[in-house]
Protein backbone atom coordinates (compact mmCIF):
# COMPACT_ATOMS: atom_id res chain seq x y z
CA UNK A 1 0.00 0.00 0.00
CA UNK A 2 1.35 3.45 -0.89
CA UNK A 3 1.62 5.88 2.01
CA UNK A 4 -0.45 9.04 1.60
CA UNK A 5 2.57 11.34 1.60
CA UNK A 6 4.22 9.28 -1.14
CA UNK A 7 0.96 9.14 -3.09
CA UNK A 8 0.51 12.91 -2.90
CA UNK A 9 4.10 13.42 -4.04
CA UNK A 10 3.50 11.08 -6.99
CA UNK A 11 0.25 12.82 -7.95
CA UNK A 12 1.95 16.18 -7.63
CA UNK A 13 4.67 14.99 -10.00
CA UNK A 14 2.05 13.83 -12.51
CA UNK A 15 0.27 17.21 -12.33
CA UNK A 16 3.57 19.05 -12.70
CA UNK A 17 4.44 16.93 -15.73
CA UNK A 18 1.03 17.63 -17.30
CA UNK A 19 1.51 21.35 -16.63
CA UNK A 20 5.02 21.35 -18.10
CA UNK A 21 3.83 19.52 -21.22
CA UNK A 22 0.87 21.84 -21.83
CA UNK A 23 0.63 23.62 -25.18
CA UNK A 24 -0.04 26.76 -23.15
CA UNK A 25 3.63 26.79 -22.20
CA UNK A 26 4.65 27.71 -25.75
CA UNK A 27 4.48 30.90 -27.79
CA UNK A 28 2.30 30.68 -30.87
CA UNK A 29 2.11 32.83 -34.02
CA UNK A 30 -0.76 35.34 -34.16
CA UNK A 31 -3.96 34.39 -35.98
CA UNK A 32 -5.61 37.81 -36.27
CA UNK A 33 -2.88 39.57 -38.22
CA UNK A 34 -3.17 42.00 -41.15
CA UNK A 35 -6.53 40.64 -42.27
CA UNK A 36 -10.12 41.90 -42.36
CA UNK A 37 -10.74 41.32 -38.65
CA UNK A 38 -7.44 42.99 -37.72
CA UNK A 39 -8.49 46.03 -39.75
CA UNK A 40 -11.91 46.17 -38.08
CA UNK A 41 -10.32 46.09 -34.63
CA UNK A 42 -7.87 48.82 -35.61
CA UNK A 43 -10.65 51.03 -37.00
CA UNK A 44 -13.14 50.57 -34.15
CA UNK A 45 -10.53 51.14 -31.43
CA UNK A 46 -10.14 54.71 -32.73
CA UNK A 47 -13.75 55.53 -31.78
CA UNK A 48 -13.34 58.64 -29.55
CA UNK A 49 -16.26 57.60 -27.34
CA UNK A 50 -14.31 54.59 -26.01
CA UNK A 51 -12.85 54.59 -22.52
CA UNK A 52 -12.25 50.92 -21.74
CA UNK A 53 -11.42 47.93 -23.95
CA UNK A 54 -10.98 44.32 -22.86
CA UNK A 55 -9.18 41.70 -24.92
CA UNK A 56 -9.51 38.08 -23.80
CA UNK A 57 -6.74 35.97 -25.28
CA UNK A 58 -3.93 38.42 -25.95
CA UNK A 59 -1.24 35.76 -26.39
CA UNK A 60 2.15 37.45 -26.86
CA UNK A 61 0.57 40.61 -28.26
CA UNK A 62 1.50 40.34 -31.93
CA UNK A 63 -1.98 39.95 -33.43
CA UNK A 64 -5.25 41.51 -32.32
CA UNK A 65 -3.47 43.22 -29.41
CA UNK A 66 -1.30 45.05 -31.90
CA UNK A 67 -4.41 46.20 -33.79
CA UNK A 68 -5.97 47.50 -30.57
CA UNK A 69 -2.77 49.13 -29.33
CA UNK A 70 -2.11 50.88 -32.64
CA UNK A 71 -5.72 52.03 -32.85
CA UNK A 72 -5.89 53.53 -29.36
CA UNK A 73 -2.68 55.45 -29.98
CA UNK A 74 -4.63 57.31 -32.67
CA UNK A 75 -7.66 57.75 -30.42
CA UNK A 76 -7.93 61.29 -28.99
CA UNK A 77 -9.68 59.95 -25.90
CA UNK A 78 -6.76 57.63 -25.04
CA UNK A 79 -8.83 54.61 -23.87
CA UNK A 80 -7.32 51.92 -21.67
CA UNK A 81 -6.74 48.46 -23.17
CA UNK A 82 -6.91 45.61 -20.66
CA UNK A 83 -5.19 42.49 -21.99
CA UNK A 84 -5.92 39.09 -20.49
CA UNK A 85 -3.65 36.08 -21.06
CA UNK A 86 -3.50 32.91 -18.96
CA UNK A 87 -0.34 31.36 -20.42
CA UNK A 88 2.67 32.42 -18.37
CA UNK A 89 5.22 32.40 -21.23
CA UNK A 90 2.85 34.27 -23.54
CA UNK A 91 1.99 36.74 -20.79
CA UNK A 92 5.68 37.41 -20.17
CA UNK A 93 6.20 38.22 -23.86
CA UNK A 94 3.02 40.35 -23.86
CA UNK A 95 4.12 42.29 -20.80
CA UNK A 96 7.57 42.92 -22.22
CA UNK A 97 6.19 44.08 -25.56
CA UNK A 98 3.89 46.71 -24.01
CA UNK A 99 5.94 47.58 -20.92
CA UNK A 100 6.32 51.19 -22.07
CA UNK A 101 2.80 51.63 -23.45
CA UNK A 102 0.86 53.30 -20.65
CA UNK A 103 -2.58 52.64 -22.15
CA UNK A 104 -2.03 48.85 -22.27
CA UNK A 105 -2.51 46.96 -18.99
CA UNK A 106 -1.73 43.25 -18.89
CA UNK A 107 -3.23 40.61 -16.60
CA UNK A 108 -2.06 37.02 -16.14
CA UNK A 109 -5.40 35.55 -15.08
CA UNK A 110 -8.10 33.08 -16.04
CA UNK A 111 -11.04 35.00 -17.43
CA UNK A 112 -13.57 32.89 -15.51
CA UNK A 113 -13.44 30.47 -12.56
CA UNK A 114 -12.99 26.73 -13.08
CA UNK A 115 -16.62 26.00 -12.34
CA UNK A 116 -17.58 28.07 -15.39
CA UNK A 117 -15.84 25.65 -17.78
CA UNK A 118 -18.24 23.31 -19.62
CA UNK A 119 -18.60 19.64 -18.77
CA UNK A 120 -17.04 17.16 -21.17
CA UNK A 121 -20.46 15.80 -22.05
CA UNK A 122 -21.62 19.28 -23.07
CA UNK A 123 -18.71 19.64 -25.49
CA UNK A 124 -19.35 16.15 -26.89
CA UNK A 125 -23.05 16.91 -27.37
CA UNK A 126 -22.21 20.18 -29.12
CA UNK A 127 -19.84 18.48 -31.53
CA UNK A 128 -22.35 15.72 -32.29
CA UNK A 129 -25.29 18.05 -32.83
CA UNK A 130 -23.72 21.25 -34.19
CA UNK A 131 -21.45 20.89 -37.22
CA UNK A 132 -18.66 23.50 -37.05
CA UNK A 133 -15.00 23.71 -38.03
CA UNK A 134 -14.19 22.17 -34.65
CA UNK A 135 -15.35 18.76 -35.90
CA UNK A 136 -12.34 18.39 -38.16
CA UNK A 137 -10.19 17.73 -35.08
CA UNK A 138 -12.27 14.90 -33.61
CA UNK A 139 -13.93 14.56 -30.22
CA UNK A 140 -10.97 12.92 -28.46
CA UNK A 141 -8.60 15.72 -29.48
CA UNK A 142 -11.00 18.47 -28.44
CA UNK A 143 -11.70 16.86 -25.07
CA UNK A 144 -7.94 16.64 -24.61
CA UNK A 145 -7.76 20.40 -25.13
CA UNK A 146 -10.49 20.92 -22.53
CA UNK A 147 -8.67 18.78 -19.96
CA UNK A 148 -5.42 20.60 -20.72
CA UNK A 149 -7.01 24.02 -20.17
CA UNK A 150 -8.58 22.96 -16.89
CA UNK A 151 -5.33 21.41 -15.67
CA UNK A 152 -3.42 24.57 -16.57
CA UNK A 153 -5.77 26.74 -14.51
CA UNK A 154 -5.31 24.37 -11.57
CA UNK A 155 -1.54 23.90 -11.86
CA UNK A 156 -0.45 27.41 -12.78
CA UNK A 157 -2.22 28.96 -9.76
CA UNK A 158 -3.20 32.04 -11.78
CA UNK A 159 -6.01 34.11 -10.28
CA UNK A 160 -9.43 33.02 -11.47
CA UNK A 161 -12.45 35.18 -12.29
CA UNK A 162 -10.18 37.63 -14.11
CA UNK A 163 -12.98 39.61 -15.75
CA UNK A 164 -14.43 40.51 -12.38
CA UNK A 165 -10.96 41.28 -11.00
CA UNK A 166 -10.34 43.83 -13.76
CA UNK A 167 -13.79 45.33 -13.35
CA UNK A 168 -13.36 45.72 -9.58
CA UNK A 169 -9.81 47.07 -9.67
CA UNK A 170 -10.69 49.67 -12.30
CA UNK A 171 -14.24 50.53 -11.21
CA UNK A 172 -15.77 49.33 -14.48
CA UNK A 173 -19.42 48.35 -14.75
CA UNK A 174 -19.48 47.72 -18.51
CA UNK A 175 -16.57 47.73 -20.94
CA UNK A 176 -16.99 49.88 -24.02
CA UNK A 177 -15.50 47.19 -26.26
CA UNK A 178 -14.60 43.53 -25.71
CA UNK A 179 -12.96 40.84 -27.81
CA UNK A 180 -13.77 37.26 -26.80
CA UNK A 181 -10.93 35.15 -28.16
CA UNK A 182 -9.50 33.17 -25.25
CA UNK A 183 -9.95 29.51 -24.43
CA UNK A 184 -12.06 27.44 -26.81
CA UNK A 185 -14.25 26.52 -23.86
CA UNK A 186 -14.94 29.72 -21.91
CA UNK A 187 -16.59 31.98 -24.48
CA UNK A 188 -20.16 31.40 -23.31
CA UNK A 189 -19.25 32.04 -19.68
CA UNK A 190 -17.30 35.16 -20.62
CA UNK A 191 -20.24 36.69 -22.46
CA UNK A 192 -22.35 36.42 -19.32
CA UNK A 193 -19.79 38.54 -17.47
CA UNK A 194 -19.46 41.00 -20.35
CA UNK A 195 -23.02 41.41 -21.57
CA UNK A 196 -23.86 45.10 -21.82
CA UNK A 197 -20.61 46.13 -23.49
CA UNK A 198 -21.16 48.61 -26.32
CA UNK A 199 -19.13 46.62 -28.85
CA UNK A 200 -18.78 42.84 -28.63
CA UNK A 201 -16.28 41.26 -31.01
CA UNK A 202 -16.31 37.48 -31.46
CA UNK A 203 -13.64 35.35 -33.07
CA UNK A 204 -14.21 31.66 -33.91
CA UNK A 205 -17.96 31.85 -34.42
CA UNK A 206 -17.73 28.54 -36.31
CA UNK A 207 -16.43 26.68 -33.26
CA UNK A 208 -17.47 25.95 -29.68
CA UNK A 209 -15.87 29.17 -28.43
CA UNK A 210 -18.35 31.64 -29.87
CA UNK A 211 -20.92 29.74 -31.92
CA UNK A 212 -23.63 30.05 -29.26
CA UNK A 213 -22.65 33.64 -28.43
CA UNK A 214 -23.00 34.56 -32.10
CA UNK A 215 -26.45 32.98 -32.35
CA UNK A 216 -27.64 34.64 -29.13
CA UNK A 217 -26.45 38.12 -30.07
CA UNK A 218 -27.85 37.72 -33.57
CA UNK A 219 -31.32 37.19 -32.10
CA UNK A 220 -30.90 39.77 -29.32
CA UNK A 221 -32.93 42.96 -30.01
CA UNK A 222 -30.49 44.92 -27.83
CA UNK A 223 -27.64 44.34 -30.28
CA UNK A 224 -27.13 44.85 -34.00
CA UNK A 225 -24.69 43.00 -36.24
CA UNK A 226 -22.18 45.44 -37.74
CA UNK A 227 -19.97 43.04 -39.61
CA UNK A 228 -19.25 39.34 -40.04
CA UNK A 229 -17.12 37.02 -42.11
CA UNK A 230 -17.78 33.32 -41.65
CA UNK A 231 -15.11 32.22 -44.10
CA UNK A 232 -12.07 33.90 -42.54
CA UNK A 233 -10.43 31.18 -40.42
CA UNK A 234 -13.26 30.09 -38.08
CA UNK A 235 -15.28 33.22 -38.70
CA UNK A 236 -15.71 36.48 -36.81
CA UNK A 237 -18.54 38.88 -36.01
CA UNK A 238 -18.89 42.38 -34.58
CA UNK A 239 -21.97 43.47 -32.63
CA UNK A 240 -22.92 46.89 -31.31
CA UNK A 241 -25.41 47.70 -28.59
CA UNK A 242 -28.34 49.69 -29.92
Amino acid sequence: MIKKSVAYTFLGFINLFAFADSQLNYLIPPEIKNDAFYNVIYRLSQDPSLNTILEIGSSSGDGSTEAFATGIQNNPNHPALFCMEISKPRFKALQQRYAHTQQVRCYNVSSVPLEAFPLEKDVVNFMKNTPTNLNMYGIDTVIGWLRQDIEYVKSSSVPQNGIEIIKTENNILYFDMVLIDGSEFTGMAELKFLYGARYILLDDINAFKNYTNYQELLSDPAYELLEENKSLRNGYAVFKKK
